[in-house]
């Protein structure tokens, strides 16, 4: 018999015994997109090491600079609640999106799922909703960056022209074809931004007060066990701390590139535990050396000197993390225009045309949106809020359901489950309109103050500095 999940997506032969319950059989591996052929490229060559390193880097460089602001905003308490409840769920998640691709044939991208569950209109919006994420994602990797080369050069340059650079550095490695050849740079990446956030905290704990505090004198430490933000705060903070974690739709491709598909989960598990235990390690003892007086980034939390060492130590993991975001969107375009040809694994003038043409593009729109809002925290809390929360936490509750419509009339622990996910869905629609008027309004709240000068002004619009 032969299955068809969606336009563009080839049918494909199927025994009858590969199919139960309407799912692919995960062990059959005749319908990934990318096929192992004679005088074809070979995208399937991906270990679960190197796909759970690539997972990390793609959640953990940009979040962990983030959340002890968070912290300050929510109080310690409510903020460590706030990063193990939002790890668990992109962690279910993750696992909710691997199982649903690893059962329905075809499906390389979180836009492909959509038209398994909503058909082709809604396969559109969520590769609109992905392709934004992913340029705002990318953005905040440049930013961050940018910021780097800022501090270590002491502002020696217009703060534009080092977005630029680092853009065209972003461009470089995101058009590095297969993720096997990125994977290799991620351990690099992610080590390099692990060993940065590591000298911050050791150097946070060193000092008698916070580096940005007033040196003498009495002050307001800005330390609460819980905090009393306003609405347009909290949710913002929230939003950041989401957002984290929240990137697990840029592993799905990957899973087209690993040797063994079946891997999956174990990769995901290790990625997701070392996250979690290290956001809350880092971002507690950060917050609480430093109170009020953290930055965002958080690498320019502990004084000049231990700034420029941070980030001259973790440049490298910025820009990897910037990269793969920029890469995962690229190849979502790429496969998507080439899928129903020979040049998608053809070493053709077509096929690296289109691809060149596609990282181009998305590291472009991300300097364009790393130009417009500059503040670091803003940009992953508008990520988390506006794309994130319907891609990565409300589509995958309906992929659940969509799977197991059998709980709703099963056992009373099924029926349970099956409404937690309809909750989930509740949830990811509270955070998508609340976050997303938070952010705005902080947004707009900054422009007023001005703390974010215009687009493309070459001031020093970081509030690390």
């Amino acid at each position: 018999m032969s299955e068809k999940t969606g336009d563009g997506i080839e049918p494909v032969a199927r025994s009858s015994s590969s199919i139960e319950n309407g799912k692919v059989a995960a062990q059959d591996d005749s319908f990934e997109v990318f096929k192992k052929q004679e005088g074809q490229v070979d995208f399937r060559t991906v270990g679960w090491i190197h796909a759970s390193v690539i997972f990390l880097k793609v959640i953990f460089a940009t979040g962990v600079l983030t959340i002890p602001s968070s912290m300050y905003v929510l109080g310690a308490l409510p903020g460590a609640i706030n990063v193990l409840g939002w790890q668990f769920l992109n962690t279910y998640c993750a696992i909710i999106q691997g199982d649903f691709r690893n059962n329905h044939a075809g499906c390389h991208s979180i836009a492909d799922m959509a038209h398994v569950v909503g058909g082709a209109w809604l396969r559109e919006v969520v590769g609109v909703f992905f392709l934004v994420t992913f340029a705002i994602v990318g953005a905040s990797g440049i930013v961050g960056a940018s910021t780097a080369l800022n501090a270590l050069s002491s502002h020696g340059m217009c703060t534009n022209s080092f977005m630029l650079i680092c853009t065209v550095a972003v461009f470089l490695l995101a058009s590095l074809r297969k993720f096997e050849k990125i994977a290799w740079l991620t351990w690099a990446g992610f080590a390099s931004v692990f060993v940065a956030v590591f000298i911050v905290v050791v150097g946070v704990t060193q000092r008698d007060r916070p580096a940005a505090a007033p040196q003498t004198g009495d002050y307001d430490f800005g330390y609460h066990v819980i905090g009393n933000p306003t609405f347009v705060a909290g949710m913002t903070s929230v939003a950041s701390i989401f957002c984290s974690g929240a990137g697990t739709s840029a592993f799905l491709p990957v899973i087209s590139e690993m040797r063994r598909p079946r891997d999956y989960k174990k990769s995901v598990y290790l990625c997701m535990g070392i996250v979690t235990a290290s956001y809350l390690a880092f971002s507690l003892v950060v917050y609480r050396y430093c109170g009020k007086w953290v930055a965002s980034p958080s690498l320019g939390s502990a004084g000049d000197t231990i700034k420029k060492v941070a980030y001259g130590v973790g440049l490298a993991g910025l820009l990897v993390s910037a990269c793969l975001y920029i890469h995962v969107a690229a190849k979502y375009i790429f496969v998507r225009l080439l899928r129903d040809s020979r040049h998608l694994q053809a070493n053709s003038l077509v096929h690296w045309a289109v691809w060149l043409a596609c990282t181009l593009s998305m590291s472009f729109v991300g300097f364009l949106i790393g130009s417009g809002i500059t503040i670091f925290n803003y940009l992953l809390a508008l990520a988390g809020s506006l794309t994130f929360a319907p891609l990565a936490l409300g589509l995958p509750g309906y992929l659940w359901i969509y799977d197991h419509r059998e709980y709703r009339n099963g056992k009373p622990w099924q029926v349970l489950v099956y409404y937690l996910n309809w909750a989930m869905i509740g949830l990811a629609v509270f955070l998508t309109i609340g976050g997303t008027y938070g952010v705005v309004q902080n947004i707009i709240d900054a422009y007023a103050r001005g703390e974010i000068d215009q687009a493309f002004s070459c001031a020093d619009n970081s509030n690390s500095s």
